[in-house]
């Protein structure tokens, strides 16, 4: 095994003593943002309310005050404000209208929505005790990233995507699956327990908002590659602790899926189907509308070549847009394969961030929100901080101009200055997502040791494959 040992290519969490101030202060600013995120949202949810309890403000004020949520605006239109269950009545037309409480998301975030409407009777409360729900999962990221990488944990808890999207949507859960994942496979627990557990964690985040389950893959290749001890030379892949794995995520994801599959399947698969008929339109903030669109509609010179013209682009964004998605992914794989034939070990978080990057980057959908999911991997991985500032830029740029883009539109005025700013966002942000790409791919973990360091007290016990055999 090459110098750096044990721990150099793996995660601990940072010691006593002056760690602890700094995750105090870490938690009490990611409390003060998250309050500081609430009270934009807020700023649409304000008396009078209408007879089914919208606030007369939100149409009016949502995109030019930059103040709309999917919390506040789903409020109604999936009978969250009558309080149903999800998806055990629902379904989807033939047109992908959603109906009887079925919801566009995962079973576990139509969950939270409910538990969220449960007191609420206005999109204003519905907000305010989704927000309640939400807050701890904020607050628990920050800890585990704090714990994981010491100051550099400020960029979740004072960085403008958690004003803008903490309560956007309902992301902050799914997060924290996703970090807690990585911090459990800081614990002392043998490989392949914590594996498992952290494999878990990730299936509860694939039912929460899915990009979690894309991690269980390179998590399966660390454990066979033998974890942070690394492959000993001349020894065999321990293929059976990478199945483990697989199937611990597998198990977890049926385990909560089946209940609702066998009650109301039809609702269940309409959550499904709904991603699956989404086009690729103006709200989906993607290369594919503002780039490969224009290729298709330019020629348009009728109302039936331009329905035909977009028909085509949405077809071939359907066939296109997974395909891509799942050869970055495997691209991301092989060069975590790569890198693991020099270190002898799998970086499995290195390649998850390479992964969902090819996500964010080829998918059809890229939501604001979806920012939160990329910041713990700035956070988590040793990468330029000016690569990270220009991330951030090109998010408000996108982010704050796209709903400026639409009040112009709606207000039939020029929105010329605006559209720049979402093209400079879409393009900017896409050029940086290839960038991040090869750059997570090679970087090392923030609070790696130095080459050279050892801590022989915190080794993995594992030093080959044979020695975890059941």
């Amino acid at each position: 095994m090459q110098s750096g040992g044990q721990w150099s290519r793996g995660l601990r969490p940072r010691g006593p003593g002056t760690s602890t101030t700094t995750t105090i202060v870490v938690v009490a600013l990611c409390a003060f943002t998250l309050l500081l995120g609430y009270l934009n949202k807020a700023r649409c949810a304000v008396a009078p309310f209408l007879d089914n309890g919208r606030s007369t403000v939100f149409d009016a004020v949502k995109d030019s005050s930059v103040c709309y949520s999917d919390i506040q605006f789903l409020w109604l239109g999936r009978d969250i404000d009558n309080h149903v269950f999800p998806y055990l009545d629902g379904a989807i037309t033939s047109n992908g209208v959603l109906t009887g409480g079925t919801v566009e998301y995962p079973v576990l975030s139509g969950v939270l929505m409910w538990v969220g409407a449960i007191p609420a009777h206005t999109d204003a409360e519905f907000l305010l005790y989704s927000a309640l729900l939400l807050a701890p999962f904020g607050l628990l990221t920050a800890w585990m990233l704090s714990r994981l990488a010491g100051k550099a944990a400020l960029l979740w808890s004072v960085g403008p995507p958690l004003v803008l999207y903490a309560f956007h949507n309902w992301e902050l859960p799914v997060v924290a699956t996703a970090v807690g994942a990585v911090f459990v496979m800081t614990s002392r627990m043998p490989l392949r327990v914590k594996a498992m557990v952290a494999a878990v964690l990730l299936g509860i985040g694939f039912c929460l908002k899915l990009y979690p389950g894309a991690f269980v893959l390179p998590l399966a290749a660390f454990v066979a590659y033998g974890g942070a001890a690394g492959r000993v030379a001349g020894t065999k892949l321990d293929i059976r602790g990478g199945l483990a794995v697989l199937a611990a995520a597998t198990a977890t994801v049926v385990a909560i899926n089946a209940p609702f599959a066998i009650l109301g399947y039809e609702g269940w698969r309409a959550s499904f189907a709904f991603q699956t008929l989404r086009q690729a339109d103006i709200t989906t903030n993607s290369i594919w509308y503002w780039g490969l669109r224009q290729l298709y509609v330019t020629d348009a010179t009728s109302l039936e070549s331009y329905a035909h013209a977009e028909a085509a682009f949405q077809d071939t964004v359907d066939i296109a847009s997974p395909l891509l998605v799942f050869a970055a992914f495997a691209v991301a794989l092989w060069l975590g394969a790569r890198r693991a034939g020099t270190e002898h070990v799998y970086p499995w978080v290195a390649v998850s961030g390479s992964m969902l990057c090819g996500f964010l980057l080829l998918h059809k959908v890229h939501s604001p929100q979806y920012t939160l999911w990329l910041i713990p991997f700035f956070v988590l991985l040793r990468v330029p901080w000016a690569l990270v500032v220009a991330y951030l830029v090109a998010d408000l740029s996108m982010g704050i101009g796209v709903f400026k883009y639409f009040a112009a539109l709606a207000q039939g005025t020029d929105a010329g200055t605006e559209k720049f700013f979402v093209e400079v966002g879409v393009w900017g942000r896409a050029l940086l997502l290839v960038v991040a790409f090869f750059v997570f791919a090679r970087a090392g973990l923030r609070n790696e040791d130095p080459p050279g360091e050892h801590f022989p007290e915190q080794r993995d016990t594992r030093a080959s494959p044979a020695t975890t055999a059941p």
